[in-house]
């Protein structure tokens, strides 16, 4: 039996960026059907506001995610992507604890994201509260979410 090595890295590298792109692609552009010029955007491009994430299973990338300024003191989380193959394996809530111990570090006090309606029980029980009502993007249902840190 292989024992997982599940690893979550900011994105500094080239080869992290395509990794982290790789994930997104496959989960929101194939899997999902989201339009890729919907799901690639301005955000991607090298910005001061923006960090990047990637996760891996030894070498293989199997989770990303982005945070960025939304306002003084307040970061998005943004495009949180994993493999459906790793999907329950917890590298989704590692993820997230990394974007928000990095958010701290960066002196946000708050975090808001726009979730996918089916992963809301995961964002909840990660502190994470509904604001406003549901609304769709790309086509899919959504729900605003925000975290004080």
């Amino acid at each position: 039996m292989t024992e997982n090595t599940y690893t979550v890295q900011l994105v500094l590298t080239e080869p992290q960026k395509r990794d982290a792109l790789a994930v997104r692609r496959a989960v929101f552009i194939e899997e999902q059907q989201v339009p890729e010029q919907i799901e690639m955007d301005q955000h991607d491009e090298p910005q001061a506001d923006t960090l990047h994430f990637v996760a891996y299973n030894g070498a293989s990338p199997i989770g990303a995610g982005r945070l960025r300024t939304y306002a003084q003191g307040v970061g998005k989380v943004e495009r949180i992507a994993v493999q459906a193959t790793e999907r329950g394996s917890g590298i989704g809530r590692r993820l997230m604890l990394q974007i928000e111990e990095t958010a701290r570090q960066h002196g946000y006090h708050k975090l808001k994201l726009n979730a996918q309606t089916h992963a809301r029980r995961f964002y909840e029980k990660l502190g994470y509260l509904p604001v406003g009502e549901l609304f769709f993007e790309a086509g899919i249902e959504h729900i605003a979410m925000e975290k004080e840190l």
